[in-house]
Parts: structure tokens; sequence; C-alpha cells
């Protein structure tokens, strides 16, 4: 995030809806903080093991660049969702030591996811980027073409998310938490249809944190509550 802010101060600074992220604190505080995190980082990875280690730069270059793609690629939503998708990934080789196909389900759960809500927050600035010459799906297709193609990642999302229940054997909680995460993203893009600010803040920040409380709370009581008794 400290990246994201310091490669867009400009932006945000032109842009409405972001023209006071500025005042949170100074550009050289943002750059002090961007450098400390990402040492810290690197530090955390090798003190876990060396695959962690070896492959931080690697998710710290991911994760930055994906800050740069609006400025020349409409699939910048999908940049996101691999910037974010790489946590699981990491998770899972932190505590095993290598890969495995349910953590790359599971990422894959969360591009889509990921590329789907931020397609529907994207929409807010479609005038705004449009003008900006920056690029979006909003820009591409319009604001009802990214409203429909966020719909199609999240049923991809569910389908994922299914997948990797199955990959990983889980039992009644996960697949109930399962049922509750579909109903949260079908609510988020009936509250984004409204096309307001408020609605679609609304769909954004506290849709996806329910999605994402739920979906850990039922990994969480499938596999340590349930399984341990």
């Amino acid at each position: 995030m400290c990246f994201n802010r310091v490669v867009d101060w400009e932006i945000d600074r032109r842009n409405p809806r972001t023209n006071e992220r500025h005042t949170l604190m100074s550009r050289i505080a943002a750059i002090a903080l961007l450098m400390v995190s990402a040492a810290g980082f690197i530090v955390a990875a090798w003190r876990i093991n060396p695959l962690c280690f070896a492959l931080a730069p690697v998710a710290l270059f991911i994760v930055f660049f994906y800050s740069l793609t609006k400025r020349f690629t409409s699939f910048s939503h999908f940049f996101l969702g691999l910037a974010l998708s790489v946590s699981p990934v990491g998770a899972w080789l932190a505590v095993r030591g290598h890969f495995e196909l349910p953590p790359l389900i599971l990422a894959l759960a969360v591009l889509l996811w990921v590329a789907g809500f931020d397609m529907i927050y994207a929409t807010l600035d479609e005038a705004f980027d449009r003008a900006s010459g920056l690029h979006s799906w909003a820009v591409a297709h319009g604001v009802h073409g990214a409203q429909h193609w966020a719909m199609r990642l999240h049923a991809a999302t569910v389908a994922a998310l299914a997948c990797f229940g199955a990959s990983t054997h889980s039992g009644v909680a996960y697949w109930v938490g399962l049922l509750i995460v579909a109903g949260a993203l079908v609510h988020e893009h009936r509250v984004a249809a409204r096309r307001d600010v408020a609605a679609v803040n609304q769909a954004f920040f506290l849709v996806n944190a329910v999605v994402g409380v739920v979906f850990a709370a039922s990994v969480f009581a499938d596999q340590v509550l349930f399984r341990s008794g």
C-alpha cells in the first residue's frame, strides 16, 4: 500500500475521490515506511525457511508491479488479484516448506475474487481514468461491462473455492461457510448495481471483509475445531 501511495501520489491528488490520501502522511514518510516494511518482509522470510527467503523478492516484485499496470493495461485488476494471491501460497510454504496443489487452487480463487471486486471499485473512477489516460475494465468495456465481468469472476471464485474444499477433503463447516461467502458476493453485486459512491464503498469494504472473515472462520472450524474433536 505504501508503494501504491508513493507511485500514485500525483494521480491521487488529481482524483476527486482520492485527493485527501496524500494528507495522511508526507511522501518522505511513505517512502521510509515502504523501505522499512520491505526490509522487514525479507528478514522475516529469511527467518522462516530457505524457500520463502528465495521467493521473497519475487513476491515483492509482483506486489509492487501491480501499482504500475493501470498505466498501460486494463488487466490491472488481474495483476492486483495476482499480488494478493501470493499470500495463501506464501503461508503454505511457510508452514509446509514445499508446493502443493491446494494452495495453488486457493490462490486462483483469491485472484478471481480480488479482480472481480476491484472491477466494481474501479467503476467509481471510470470518468477520471478515461480523462487521465489510465486503464481499467470500466474504461475498456464500460461500467455495465465491468459489473457483468465482475459477476462472472465471482461465480468462478465460488467454483474455485469449491475445488479447494474438495482438494482438502473439507467437511460440513467449510461448505456452510462457502454458502455464506457465495451469498455475500451476490449481495455485493446487488449493492454495487446502485452505482453510487456510498453503495460501492459498502460493497468493496464491508462485504469483502465479511467474505474474508467467514472463509477464514469456516476453514478454522473445519480443520481445527471439528477435526481435532
